[in-house]
C-alpha cells in the first residue's frame, strides 16, 4: 500500500438513464448496478468498491434525483439529496447525444449547494462526433462550476482511467476501508434481488413501469453444493401479475433464466432460481410494505 493513501466516497448522480449504473459495472469490472432502460430502477445506494494500489474509491450509485410522484419516489429523492451531503466528490453524469432538459436543470439546481466538488462526466461519446464534445461541456459550465469534465464512453469502457485518475485529485490521504477484493457492501440478498429485478422489469418493457420490488426469502445450498434462491416478485395489481408470468409462465421462466446468468456470474456458483409473483396492492403508497422491501 502507498504511503499516501488515498480513500473517499464517491456519488454518482444525474438524470435516468445517462449511464450511470453501466458506469460503476464498467469501472468495478463486474455487474452490481441494476441496469435498465427505464427511468428509476436504481433504487438502493448500492456501494461499489474500487481498489488500487494507490487508493480506494468508495462509489454510491443513488437512485435518480426527481419530482416525486409517490412516497417510493420521496424515499429515492430523499435517499440521492442526503447522499450529496455525505461524499467527497460527485459525479454528475450527463448522456453527450442529448440536450440539456428539466431533469439536468433540476439536478444542477440542487448541486450549487453541495460542498464537494463536482466532475461533470459527459458520456456516450462514443455516439457523437468528437467536434462535438466541448460545445457540450461548455453549454453545462455555463450553468456550473465543475472543477473538471471527463468525456467517457461506459459502455465501451473509454477514457475511464483518466476518470479515476481526476477522482483521486480530490480525495484525502485515508485508511482503505475494505478489503482489496470487496466490491460491494451490500448484503448479497439485495444485489440477487436487484439482478432479478432488473430482467422482470427489461422484459415487461412499458406495461409495468415501476410497480415491481422483489423480495429473496430464501438463499440455502443443496447437497451438491448448488444454491437454492426462492424469490417472489410482487407487483400491484392483478393484471401486472398475469403480465410478469405471461403465457403458460413462459415470461416468469425468461425472467429466471437471465438472472441465473448474472447471479451465477456473481457468486460463482450454480443457481437454481424459484419465482413466485404475488400482489401487493398499491405498495409504493405504503410505508410500511416499503420499509418491509428495505426502504428506509
Amino acid at each position: 500500500m502507498s504511503n499516501n493513501y488515498k480513500s473517499g466516497f464517491v456519488a454518482v448522480i444525474g438524470r435516468p438513464n445517462v449511464g450511470k449504473s453501466t458506469l460503476i459495472n464498467s469501472l468495478i469490472g463486474q455487474k452490481i448496478a441494476i441496469m435498465s432502460d427505464k427511468p428509476q430502477t436504481t433504487r438502493n445506494k448500492i456501494l461499489c468498491v474500487l481498489t488500487q494500489d494507490d487508493a480506494q474509491i468508495l462509489f454510491i450509485d443513488t437512485p435518480g434525483i426527481h419530482k416525486p410522484k409517490h412516497k417510493l419516489g420521496e424515499y429515492m429523492v430523499k435517499a440521492a439529496e442526503n447522499t450529496l451531503k455525505e461524499v467527497d466528490v460527485i459525479l454528475f453524469v450527463i448522456d453527450a447525444t442529448e440536450n440539456i432538459g428539466a431533469g439536468e436543470l433540476y439536478i444542477m439546481e440542487r448541486l450549487e449547494n453541495t460542498q464537494a466538488p463536482v466532475i461533470l462526466v459527459v458520456n456516450k461519446v462514443d455516439q457523437i462526433n468528437k467536434q462535438q464534445i466541448l460545445p457540450v461541456i461548455s453549454r453545462y459550465s455555463d450553468k456550473l462550476n465543475f472543477v473538471g469534465a471527463i468525456p467517457i464512453s461506459a459502455r465501451e469502457k473509454t477514457n475511464l482511467d483518466q476518470l479515476v485518475i481526476e477522482i483521486k485529485k480530490y480525495l484525502d490521504e485515508g485508511p482503505q476501508y475494505y478489503p482489496s477484493d470487496m466490491i460491494t457492501d451490500q448484503p448479497e440478498r439485495l444485489v440477487i434481488g436487484e439482478l432479478i429485478r432488473e430482467k422482470a422489469l427489461h422484459l415487461t418493457k412499458e406495461e409495468i413501469p415501476h410497480a415491481i420490488a422483489v423480495d429473496i426469502e430464501e438463499i440455502s445450498k443443496r447437497n451438491n453444493d448448488d444454491l437454492y434462491i426462492r424469490a417472489t416478485i410482487y407487483v400491484e395489481r392483478e393484471s401486472q401479475k398475469g403480465i410478469v408470468i405471461g403465457a403458460k409462465g413462459s415470461l416468469l421462466k425468461e425472467i429466471g433464466q437471465l438472472a441465473r446468468v448474472d447471479i451465477e456470474n456473481l457468486l460463482g456458483s450454480k443457481v437454481y432460481i424459484d419465482l413466485w409473483v404475488k400482489v401487493k396492492k398499491d405498495w409504493r403508497n405504503r410505508d410500511g410494505i416499503l420499509r418491509g422491501f428495505g426502504y428506509e
